[in-house]
């Protein structure tokens, strides 16, 4: 594991990124799955990002904890990318729009706490965004854990 902290972006970076997840938009769209667990006051947001697949998240308004498992580059907003390899559990800014791009399969997972009751709350609660997420796509797969504890 390394000491990467995802950063917050400033206006021109989350700009830059807007623009090209718009050009990301143009090609046939990889149907990724999402798998969701509510539990305990926190909730967790997992992806596999198939290798060779690039993808531009939502604007994630608040602080997370990013884990990512396989090999990936990100994009951190402020002219530099890193490479990850392997395992790595990330303090991750809030107001940030990450791009990945995945050399291997790789997982990512994202974390915080909440009171949501619903996964459809914890999504709004993370980004002003949430009508372009995936898992709200028509025919997009989602598995969901709701304990209600």
């Amino acid at each position: 594991m390394n000491a990467l902290a995802i950063p917050r972006m400033n206006e021109g970076a989350i700009d830059l990124m807007g623009r090209l997840e718009a050009a990301t938009a143009l090609e046939p769209q990889a149907k990724i799955a999402t798998h969701h667990v509510l539990h305990g006051g926190v909730y967790a947001r997992t992806i596999l990002i198939p290798a060779g697949t690039a993808i531009v998240g939502a604007l994630v308004d608040i602080p997370t904890t990013l884990i990512v498992s396989g090999d990936c580059t990100v994009a951190l907003g402020d002219g530099r990318t890193e490479r990850l390899t392997g395992y790595h559990v990330l303090p991750a800014s809030g107001r940030r729009k990450q791009a990945f791009f995945a050399h291997a399969d790789t997982h990512l997972t994202m974390v915080f706490a909440t009171s949501a009751k619903s996964v459809r709350e914890a999504e709004d609660e993370f980004t002003a965004e949430a009508h372009k997420l995936m898992s709200r796509q028509p025919g997009h797969a989602n598995t969901i854990v709701v304990t209600g504890v």
